[in-house]
């Protein structure tokens, strides 16, 4: 499988994100978010952005040393991992319920070896 990063954030937006991460993937810029629509990544409520869970993971970022910074873009669209094998099948399809909702890395390349 080859890794690709998905955003609807164009310009320099997506130019600081892959600098601020040194992305080593290429990214797909979906403006008009088609594959968000086709893979039902919609918009998150109010308590899906801002419930424990959110805060929770604030926290622990927190206390591990991680600065948190100000989002510049829409956070109300719900984010999600989805896994495509060479053949066309959808191997992994998660949508997130807010930001703190997603698969362990350790799953991720689990579905990855198969």
């Amino acid at each position: 499988m080859r890794i690709v990063v998905v955003t609807f954030e164009a310009g320099h937006f997506a130019r600081r994100y892959i600098d601020e991460t040194d992305l080593p993937w290429p990214v797909l810029v979906d403006e008009n978010r088609e594959l968000y629509q086709a893979y039902d990544m919609l918009t998150a409520s109010f308590w899906d952005i801002w419930g424990p869970k959110t805060w929770w993971a604030y926290l622990k970022a927190i206390l591990h040393g991680q600065k948190l910074q100000k989002s510049h873009g829409e956070i109300s669209q719900r984010g999600g991992d989805v896994l495509i094998d060479p053949e066309g099948i959808i191997r992994l399809h998660h949508v997130g319920e807010g930001p703190a909702d997603r698969p362990s890395v350790a799953s991720i390349l689990e579905k990855l070896t198969r």
